[in-house]
């Protein structure tokens, strides 16, 4: 593509972003739809700053990711029914000069997830309380699924519990969680980190549904523990396209290439590995 006046730019804001393959999705995507558009990563402790440059520099759409998926929302002109219900947005749409945020996490999280197994009248422990576990947590609750959260800061971890109207489990206490589903959605086990892992291996149990919402790497520890054990393994690459996915919709307005978009990632995964 020729890069001109008439480009439109998009981006992901977080930090660390070192890990992100959402420019390389995101890319791949626009070219398959041929789209005058790129798509750049800004690592920056600076949200505000950011979103003052969006405005300024008239950036179409941003991917929000890690730590300011709910610091966001008070930056922006107005937010999605769901995403304000939720608390946290991953995405952003510039509609001319109003930046309005959606979260697409809940729905790329469900439709994973419903890939693998059924969900009403399941129990599930929600392993963390960012942004993800927030939205994860919310469209469960909305289909029946019975939650318990487990969190390393108590007060982070209580808080969500709270706002989801569930039990809070000290990540010391989880051999008594005793759930069907586990959903891991820290950052911990993420890559150049991939011996770490926050589960310990006796609470999984043969028949156990084990999502894991890292997709770099896209077996992580606990995942492969998990398999080891008999469980049922959904990595997090399932949830990245899904998520990925209903962005570009947003932003375009058309059917996002999901063949591609996942393509694209697997290859940027296998010449990681």
């Amino acid at each position: 593509m020729t890069i001109d006046q008439n480009t439109k730019l998009y981006g992901i804001v977080g930090y660390p972003l070192g890990h992100s393959l959402s420019p390389t999705m995101h890319n791949r995507a626009f070219a398959a739809a041929g789209l005058n558009a790129v798509y750049l990563a800004f690592e920056t402790k600076d949200m505000d700053g950011c979103l003052k440059g969006v405005r300024a520099l008239g950036i179409c759409g941003m991917s929000v990711t890690i730590p300011y998926k709910t610091a966001a929302i008070s930056h922006l002109d107005e937010v999605d029914e769901l995403a304000q219900a939720i608390g946290a947005v991953n995405t952003i749409v510039n509609d001319d000069g109003r930046l309005v945020g959606y979260n697409t996490d809940a729905l790329g999280a469900l439709k994973a997830l419903e890939e693998k197994t059924r969900l009403s009248g399941k129990t599930c422990l929600l392993v963390g309380a960012g942004g993800a576990a927030r939205a994860i947590g919310y469209i469960l609750k909305e289909r029946a699924v019975e939650l318990k959260v487990a969190n390393r800061s108590p007060q982070r971890g209580e808080e969500l519990a709270e706002f989801l109207d569930c039990p809070y489990i000290a990540l010391d206490d989880l051999e008594v969680a005793n759930a069907d589903i586990l959903i891991q959605t820290t950052s911990v086990g993420m890559s150049p980190h991939e011996n770490n892992c926050l589960i310990p291996e006796n609470i999984l149990r043969e028949a156990m549904v084990v999502m894991d919402i890292i997709y770099n790497p896209i077996e992580t520890k606990l995942l492969k523990m998990a398999k080891d054990r008999g469980c049922r393994t959904i990595n997090g690459l399932g949830m990245f396209i899904h998520q990925g996915a209903e962005q570009f919709r947003l932003w375009t307005k058309l059917d996002p290439p999901r063949e591609v978009m996942t393509r694209a990632v697997m290859q940027a995964l296998m010449k990681r590995t």
